[in-house]
C-alpha cells in the first residue's frame, strides 16, 4: 500500500529534524542529562515539526538505550511507541476532545503508573481549542503532576492559550524552515524515491510550502506523477498555469488597455473563476512585485513562488513603489468589500477599470502614485505628453497637450461722427472766422511742475490722524522737526518720552502715507533723535501757553 511521502519520511530522531536545531539540541541535552521538565508546549505554524518532535521526545524519555539523546529505535519501547502498541503514550486531538469531561477522564487515568515504559506521556495536539473549563480542569495536574507523568502540548495559536497554562510549561517556538533547506531536503527525498527533480523546481516547491516541510513533501508527492519534475511539471500539477493569465492581465493593466483587461476577466468569469480568488491571486502577484521592487537583492525568500523571477523583475521595473502600494490598496479594498455587494462581477470590473486609469481616483495614495510616475518620467527625460499616447484622445479639451493660440484682441469699433452733430457744437462764426483767415487760438501752456511739499504741508496733512499731544508737538520746532529728501522723510524728535511716542509703527505709517499722497510716490520715514545742543531755550510764558493749548 502506497504511503504519503510526509508520513514515509517523517523524522525518527532529533538529528533528522530539519531547520529546528535550536530546539532539538536543547531536548537532546535534557534527555542526556535527565533534567526533563514535567510539561512542554510546542508553538509554531503548520508543518514545522511540532508533533514530530513530541513523538521523538516521548520515545527518547522511554528509550532503554538512548544514543546521544536520540531514541535508538530498536528497543521494545521505541518500537512499541512507534507502532502504537504502548498504551502509556497517549496522543489526543484537542479539536475533538475539548470538553471538561475529556480532561477529567484524562486526569483520573494519568494517576496510574505506566505499565511497560518509564513515563506516561500525554501529547495534546491543537491544545488551544480546549474550552475554559477544560483548561481549568487541566491546570492542577499540569502544575504538580506525578513523577511518572509527562505532558507535551502543541498549538499553532499562542494568543489563545491561558497565561496560567503557559507559566507552568517549558515553551519552545518552532520557526518556519528556510527555503534553501527545504529545497535541499526535497532533492534528497527525490533521489531516494527515484525522481528527477530539478533545482528550479525544488526551489519553487519550497517557496510554495511557505516554510512548512510537511506541505513541501505533500507538493512533491503531488508532482511525482512523472519521473522528471521540472518547472513546467510543477506549474501544471499545482494549477499555476492560471498564474500566467494573471500575469498577462497585469501586463494589460500597465499598458492601460482597459478593453483587453475586461475581456480577459470575462473569460475567466465564464470559465468559473471565483471573483474573490481572482482578486486574491492578483493581490499576491502585486505583493511579489512590490517585494522585488523594494528588496531586489534580499527579498527572494519572501516571494510566494507562484511566479518566476524574470516576470516579477519586469513588472517591478515598470511600476513605482507608490503605484504598487496604490494598486495593492485598491485590490485589497475591493476584496474586502466583495462580501457586502450583490454583484461581485461588477465590483471586480470597477476595480480593474480604476487600476487601468489612475486619473479616475483622487485619494492620497492615488495622487502619490501619479506624482511618482511624473517624477519617474522627468528622471528618464520622457515628456509627460508622450508618456501615454493612448490617452491623448480621451483627455478633456482643457487637458490637451497642444496649447491653443491666444484669442485675437478685439479693437473697439471706431465711432462714426454725424456732420450735423459736428456743426451744432460749433459757434456761429466758427467757419466764417476760418474762412476769413483769423488765426486759431493757441493751446494753453502746460502747467508748471508741481512743487515738492514741505514739512508744514505734511504736518497739516497728518495732524487729523494723530493724538492731541502729538499734534501740539508738531508746532514746536525745538522738539520735532522734519524735512523731505527725495524718497526719504527725515523726522527728528527730541529724546525721551516724546521720542518713544513717535517711534511707533502706526505713527510712522501715517507720516509715510501723508507724504505719499502729497508727492505721488513712495516715501520712507527715518526717525532720529534731535541733538541736545540744537534745542532752543524757551521762556516761561511760552511754556504756559503750551499748557493752555494742551488742556483746552
Amino acid at each position: 500500500m502506497y504511503q504519503a511521502l510526509y508520513r514515509k519520511w517523517r523524522p525518527q530522531t532529533f538529528d533528522d529534524v530539519v531547520g529546528q536545531e535550536h530546539i532539538t539540541e536543547t531536548l537532546k541535552n535534557q534527555v542526556k542529562t535527565g533534567r526533563l521538565s514535567h510539561a512542554y508546549i510546542f508553538i509554531g505554524t503548520r508543518g514545522t515539526g511540532k508533533t514530530t518532535c513530541a513523538r521523538i521526545l516521548a520515545r527518547a524519555v522511554n528509550c532503554e538505550h538512548p544514543v546521544d539523546g536520540n531514541p535508538c529505535g530498536v528497543c521494545p519501547a521505541c518500537r512499541g511507541i512507534s507502532d502504537g502498541t504502548v498504551l502509556d503514550v497517549v496522543e489526543l486531538d484537542a479539536a475533538s476532545n475539548n470538553s471538561v469531561d475529556n480532561v477529567r477522564a484524562l486526569r483520573e487515568e494519568a494517576l496510574f503508573s505506566p505499565v511497560s515504559v518509564k513515563k506516561r506521556v500525554y501529547i495534546i495536539d491543537e491544545v488551544h481549542m480546549l474550552s475554559n473549563s477544560a483548561f481549568n480542569a487541566l491546570l492542577k495536574i499540569l502544575e504538580e503532576p506525578p513523577e511518572h507523568l509527562l505532558f507535551i502540548l502543541a498549538t499553532t495559536e499562542l494568543q489563545k492559550m491561558p497565561a496560567t497554562i503557559l507559566s507552568r510549561c517549558q515553551r519552545h517556538s518552532f520557526r518556519r524552515i528556510d527555503t534553501d533547506k527545504i529545497a535541499a531536503y526535497l532533492e534528497l527525498i527525490a533521489r531516494k524515491e527515484g525522481l528527477e527533480l530539478s533545482g528550479d523546481a525544488a526551489q519553487l516547491i519550497a517557496r510554495l510550502a511557505e516554510g512548512g516541510m510537511r506541505d513541501a513533501l505533500g507538493l512533491l508527492d503531488q508532482c511525482s506523477g512523472s519521473r522528471t519534475i521540472d518547472l513546467e511539471a510543477v506549474y501544471s500539477a499545482m494549477g499555476l498555469a492560471g498564474n500566467q493569465r494573471i500575469s498577462a492581465l497585469l501586463d494589460q493593466i500597465l499598458r492601460h488597455d482597459t478593453a483587453a483587461v475586461l475581456t480577459g476577466f470575462s473569460q475567466l468569469w465564464m470559465g468559473g473563476k471565483d471573483p474573490a480568488s481572482f482578486l486574491g491571486e492578483l493581490s499576491a502577484l502585486l505583493r511579489d512585485v512590490l517585494i522585488m521592487r523594494v528588496a531586489p537583492g534580499g527579498g527572494k525568500d519572501l516571494l510566494s513562488g507562484g511566479y518566476d523571477l524574470g516576470t516579477l523583475k519586469g513588472f517591478a521595473g515598470r511600476m513605482t513603489t507608490e503605484e504598487l502600494l496604490c494598486a495593492l490598496n485598491t485590490v485589497q479594498n475591493a476584496l474586502s468589500g466583495l462580501r457586502d455587494v450583490k454583484n461581485p462581477r461588477t465590483a471586480v470590473e470597477l476595480c480593474l477599470v480604476s487600476l487601468c486609469d489612475s486619473t479616475l481616483g483622487e485619494s492620497t495614495a492615488q495622487l502619490r502614485a501619479r506624482i511618482s510616475r511624473l517624477e519617474e518620467q522627468l528622471r528618464a527625460g520622457v515628456p509627460a505628453a508622450a508618456a501615454r499616447p493612448a490617452e491623448r484622445e480621451e483627455r478633456a479639451p482643457f487637458e490637451a497637450s497642444e496649447e491653443l493660440p491666444p484669442p485675437a484682441r478685439e479693437e473697439p469699433p471706431e465711432e462714426e461722427l454725424d456732420p450735423a452733430d459736428f456743426y451744432e457744437e460749433q459757434p456761429e462764426d466758427a467757419f466764417t472766422q476760418r474762412s476769413r483767415g483769423v488765426p486759431e487760438p493757441t493751446a494753453a501752456p502746460e502747467p508748471a511742475a508741481k512743487a515738492e511739499p514741505g514739512w508744514p504741508e505734511i504736518c497739516a496733512k497728518v495732524k487729523g490722524q494723530l493724538s492731541m499731544d502729538l499734534r501740539v508737538s508738531l508746532e514746536d520746532r525745538a522738539r520735532v522737526r522734519g524735512r523731505l529728501e527725495g524718497n526719504v522723510l527725515r523726522l527728528e524728535v527730541v529724546s525721551g518720552f516724546l521720542y518713544s511716542r513717535f517711534n511707533r509703527q502706526e505713527v510712522l505709517t501715517r507720516f509715510s502715507q501723508a507724504a505719499r499722497e502729497l508727492c505721488g510716490r513712495e516715501v520712507n520715514v527715518q526717525l532720529s533723535e534731535l541733538k541736545q545742543e540744537e534745542r532752543q531755550v524757551r521762556s516761561l510764558d511760552e511754556l504756559r501757553k503750551f499748557d493752555e493749548v494742551r488742556f483746552v
